[in-house]
């Protein structure tokens, strides 16, 4: 559901020149409402608004539902208000993803394979290698469009363009339910066109900075040089982006196989809540899920980031690099409420009966800074080698005695009594030479038990392999498999099945 702000004059005829137009910004009309219509016929023509429960945000509402001031991220309770009689339904984000899939592979893919998805109801798509067999770029966007529409229902709006910037912003002053063209050689005068906001990247805070320097509008935007820009923005690197979008530049690729950036979980209270305790089991339960997703994926994670919501819908956001990445919940639930603490001025060892200052509405945390976990090398901290360096000792004793035993045993004493034992007689008693002899075996035995608790290198080649076989696994180690135990049992009997402890 996009929310950019449109310029009703953008939506007319740019001219019909399609070269180097090989982009193409594809966007479902209000994808949510629109799958439940199409999944409920009845509903055609009612003001359909996808989110329920007092606590709720919208996540999307039909353009029915649109003309009484409802969108995308207000809080259900005022979209109640604003429209008592529409008909509310909750999120199914599992059907909406599957009908999104069946979207892709039977009409997108059908086109050409280089598309970049954005979410599940938009992508890129680069249609330069399609053109022999279609024609033109508008013919694919004009077939696409028909399809969507025919086999489930629903429509969509497609900006063509020459690069990615110019096709989405076209898509979205196309909607909805149209097809926006702007030559190549017309970008820089389409976007110009826009508000500030009609550039993707620019939110409320950027804007505001842009306005403090008489920057109100994309063509004022356009007549700033790139220096003036990083003064304003305080960024170099924003200020180039700047300056490239106000002249409908943009020079990025269509990207089919995307790198999972950030791994996040959050969750809604049903109440606004002070209680520390609350707030901190959430986290738990969040630190739980995204580690799980993290072993689950074989990545690692190096950077920490808390978000808090607050009862006025403003947001709260502070993040942590660590030392060396990691998979475990453990290390991400210390990480965050390190951040979660900082965040609210609160010293780190606060009891959890003390209140925190604030009320909160939703807390959750991400990670980012991923890697493979194959190809990450984790350097293990002093106190890991200590403790590493002392089970290999422990082991490497262990392993000599008993070495030492079997060999005293298999000469002194086995045979003899299991001959004995054998052959059903009782042992001869013990005579004075016997018992000296027994004597002089004990303090060989002892001497060699002494001997071998120094560190040795054994000339039994299989010694090294049973000392490894004895060591311990280091904490770190074990706390893992835990962890990962844990993970099995919750995918066998559900997500809240086990839980390790605060």
């Amino acid at each position: 559901m996009s929310t950019a702000p449109r310029n009703a004059a953008a939506k007319r005829d740019w001219g019909h020149d399609e070269t180097g137009c090989t982009i193409l910004h594809i966007d479902m009309d209000a994808f949510f409402a629109s799958v439940e219509i199409a999944r409920h016929p009845e509903l055609q023509g009612l003001p359909v608004i996808i989110g329920t429960g007092h606590r709720a945000v919208v996540s999307a509402a039909n353009y029915e539902a649109r003309r009484y001031g409802i969108n995308s991220a207000m809080p259900a309770a005022t979209a109640h208000r604003l429209c008592p009689n529409g008909v509310f339904l909750p999120v199914d984000g599992r059907y909406y993803r599957e009908i999104s899939r069946q979207i892709f592979q039977t009409v997108f893919h059908q086109v050409t394979d280089r598309i970049e998805p954005v979410s599940v109801d938009e992508c890129y798509m680069d249609v330069s290698a399609a053109l022999l067999q279609w024609g033109s770029p508008s013919a694919i966007a004009r077939w696409i469009r028909a399809q969507v529409a025919e086999r489930f229902h629903i429509t969509c709006s497609v900006g063509i363009a020459c690069n990615k910037l110019v096709a989405k912003m076209a898509s979205t002053n196309a909607k909805p339910d149209g097809m926006l063209l702007i030559p190549a050689n017309r970008s820089a005068d389409f976007v110009q066109l826009m508000p500030l906001r009609g550039i993707p990247g620019i939110g409320p805070a950027l804007e505001r900075r842009l306005n403090s320097w008489g920057i109100t509008s994309v063509t004022e935007l356009a007549t700033y040089s790139e220096q003036e820009l990083a003064q304003a923005t305080g960024s170099a690197s924003g200020a180039h982006h700047l300056w490239q979008a106000a002249r409908g530049i943009d020079l990025r690729e269509v990207v089919t196989q995307r790198e999972e950036k950030s791994i996040g979980s959050e969750h809604t209270f049903a109440q606004d809540t002070t209680d520390a305790a609350v707030v901190r089991s959430l986290l738990h339960r969040c630190c739980e899920d995204v580690a799980s997703t993290l072993r689950r994926k074989e990545l690692l994670a190096r950077t920490v980031t808390v978000k808090l919501r607050l009862p006025d819908l403003s947001y709260m956001t502070r993040s942590y690099t660590m030392e060396r990445p990691t998979d475990m919940g453990a290390d991400l639930y210390a990480a965050t409420l390190d951040q979660l603490y900082t965040m609210l001025g609160m010293r780190t060892d606060s009891p959890l009966s003390q209140p925190l200052p604030r009320p909160i509405r939703l807390a959750g945390m991400s990670v980012s800074s991923l890697s493979e976990r194959s190809q990450t090398a984790i350097q293990p901290t002093l106190d890991e080698l200590l403790e590493e360096a002392t089970a290999d000792s422990a082991a490497s004793r262990n392993s000599a005695l008993h070495d030492s035993a079997s060999r005293n045993s298999a000469s002194h004493g086995s045979k003899p009594v299991a001959s004995a034992q054998a052959s059903g007689t009782s042992p001869a008693p013990q005579t004075a030479q016997t018992a000296q002899t027994a004597q002089t075996v004990q303090s060989s035995q002892s001497a060699q038990t002494s001997r071998s608790s120094a560190p040795s290198v054994s000339s039994d080649p299989s010694a090294h392999s049973r000392a490894t076989a004895h060591r311990p696994r280091p904490p770190r180690a074990r706390l893992r498999d835990v962890e990962s135990t844990l993970d099995e049992v919750r995918r066998r009997f559900g997500k809240d099945s086990a839980q390790w402890g605060l």
